[in-house]
C-alpha cells in the first residue's frame, strides 16, 4: 500500500490523507491549481511535505534507500525532459538503471506497450511531441515498478495510443501494480479508473468509486459546472455547462 497521512505543503496541500491500494488504477482529478501534481510528487518522494508522512508498505518512504525507492516507484512528470539526444531504445533502457541490469526483455515489453519498436533507433530530437511522451512513459514501464505514478500521461497522445496505454495500465494493475494517474479528462477517469481522488484547493473534496467521486453534485461543487453523464458504464460521456456566478445554469 502507498499511503499519505495528513500531508501539508504550503500553498499547495492541506491535510491530504489517502491509502492507495495495489491492483487498482487511481485517478487524481481536480481544477487547475488544486494540488494534483504536488500530491503525486509527494507520493514519489520528490517533494518533502511540511507536515505529514508518505508510507510504502507501512514504512516511511523518505527513509527508504533511493535505489530501492526507484525500483519500487516509477514516476512520470507532466513535462518530461531528455538531457541527451539518445536513441529511443537507449532512453527506455534508462528505466533499468535502479536494477543494475540490462533488462532486455523488460525494455522490449515497454517498447511494444507504447508502440515504439519502429522508432527504437530514432534520436529523441526527431520525435513528435506524442512520440516523445510515449518514449518517456516507456522508460518508466521498463523499470517494472510496483507503483506507476504518472502526471497527465495521456495528454499528448492520440486516441488510439490513449486506449492502448490504458489497456496496458489495466494489465499492469491486474498483475498487482498500483497505478496512480493525474487526469484532467473526467470521462477518462470515469471510464477507466477504479477509484477517483478529487482535490480542490489542496484538500480532498471526494474520494471513492468514479460514479461517486465524479457525481454531478461533486462536479458542480468543485468545478462550478452543471454536469450530466451519458451512456453506459465504461463508455460514458460528460455534458457540462458553466455554472459560475456570471453564467446562467437555469
Amino acid at each position: 500500500m502507498l499511503g499519505a497521512r495528513d500531508l501539508h505543503l504550503a500553498g499547495r496541500l492541506s491535510g491530504v490523507s489517502a491509502a492507495l491500494e495495489p491492483g487498482q488504477i487511481t485517478a487524481i482529478c481536480g481544477p487547475n491549481g488544486a494540488g494534483k501534481s504536488s500530491l503525486l510528487s509527494c507520493l514519489a518522494a520528490l517533494l518533502v511535505p511540511d507536515a505529514g508522512v508518505v508510507e510504502l508498505d507501512g514504512a516511511p518512504l523518505a527513509a527508504m534507500p533511493p535505489r530501492l525507492r526507484a525500483q519500487k516507484i516509477g514516476y512520470l512528470p507532466q513535462q518530461g525532459e531528455v538531457a541527451w539526444d539518445v536513441a529511443v531504445r537507449s532512453l527506455v533502457a534508462l528505466g533499468r538503471l535502479p536494477h543494475g541490469d540490462d533488462g532486455a526483455e523488460a525494455i522490449e515489453r515497454a517498447l511494444n506497450a507504447l508502440d515504439l519498436q519502429a522508432l527504437a533507433d530514432r534520436p529523441v530530437s526527431r520525435l513528435s511531441g506524442g512520440e516523445k511522451a510515449r518514449a518517456l512513459l516507456a522508460r518508466v514501464l521498463a523499470g517494472e515498478p510496483a507503483w506507476i505514478l504518472a502526471d497527465e500521461p495521456l495528454a499528448a497522445l492520440d486516441l488510439a495510443h490513449q486506449l492502448k496505454l490504458l489497456a496496458h495500465l489495466r494489465h499492469a494493475a491486474e498483475g498487482g501494480a498500483g497505478v496512480v494517474l493525474v487526469l484532467h479528462d473526467l470521462a477518462l477517469a470515469m471510464n477507466h479508473a477504479d477509484r477517483v481522488l478529487v482535490l480542490d484547493n489542496g484538500a480532498v473534496a471526494a474520494d471513492g468509486a468514479p460514479e461517486e467521486a465524479l457525481s454531478a453534485e461533486v462536479i458542480q461543487r468543485v468545478w462550478g459546472v452543471s454536469a450530466q453523464w451519458l451512456g453506459q458504464r465504461g463508455a460514458q460521456a460528460l455534458v457540462a455547462r458553466d455554472c459560475s456566478p456570471s453564467s446562467n445554469c437555469d
